[in-house]
């Protein structure tokens, strides 16, 4: 008799990196640090929201962008943390999957600088999706 092959590893899902960055930002004390973790977990829910498999529609779409873009004048946030947001947040009109992967890519280095490096983990983890090419 042979032993059963062990299951793969399951492989993350964005949901995950959704999950951190709300973990992040329970953990951090309230000032720029949180107001950033928030500002990126606002732009990161609007790229996973147009990512399959099951995007959500266009007019929704344009409802989060909006959110975003009024939620980021009122925070607190460091400026070369800022500058990456509302770059993001222009690279996510096309509502594309692939606009949306983009976006998060060029998140990672930004977030790491400002945030730490468990934030970027969190980032690039939703912008390697296994189901979105570049």
């Amino acid at each position: 008799m042979t032993a059963p092959h062990p299951s793969p590893t399951p492989t993350p899902t964005p949901v995950a990196s959704e999950s951190r960055l709300v973990a992040l930002i329970a953990e951090a004390p309230r000032g720029p640090k949180r107001d950033g973790l928030f500002a990126l977990w606002l732009v990161l829910r609007a790229a996973l929201g147009i990512m399959p498999p099951h995007p959500i529609s266009p007019r929704n779409h344009r409802r989060r962008l909006q959110a975003v873009e009024s939620r980021l004048g009122g925070l607190a946030l460091p400026a070369p943390l800022k500058r990456a947001l509302l770059a993001a947040r222009a690279h996510l009109e096309p509502a594309t999957p692939q606009a949306a992967a983009a976006a998060l890519a060029q998140l990672v280095a930004p977030t790491r600088d400002v945030l730490g490096p468990e934030a970027a983990d969190a980032v690039a983890l939703a912008a390697r999706q296994p189901h979105v090419t570049l």
